[in-house]
């Protein structure tokens, strides 16, 4: 069975609601930004901009709001900030749908 946005598991023990209320408040652009080490964001295009460039908009919402489900549904099942990167795609879908 396919989960409903409402019954992805977005909250586990480890994420707490102080946590999203910050990643929500965080002024800094997505670009700036990068959950769980640096790797993408040293690279210059980083490959969100390539996308970005190579994709329609359309394809590129797709491609955050795909991220954004994996990273919900996995939270909490494997040893990695999966809620953060969850927010992270959230703040660049609302950043491109501005």
């Amino acid at each position: 069975m396919i989960p409903t946005s409402n019954q992805l598991p977005l909250f586990k023990d480890d994420w707490t609601i102080e946590e999203e209320e910050a990643m929500r408040n965080i002024k800094a652009t997505a670009d700036d930004m990068q959950v769980g080490g640096n790797h993408y964001k040293e690279m210059n295009p980083q490959p969100w901009e390539v996308m970005e460039a190579l994709l329609t908009p359309e394809e590129f919402r797709g491609f955050l709001k795909g991220n954004m489900i994996k990273y919900a549904m996995r939270q909490g099942k494997k040893d990695s900030p999966d809620a953060g990167k969850y927010w992270h795609y959230m703040k660049k879908l609302k950043e491109v749908e501005a």
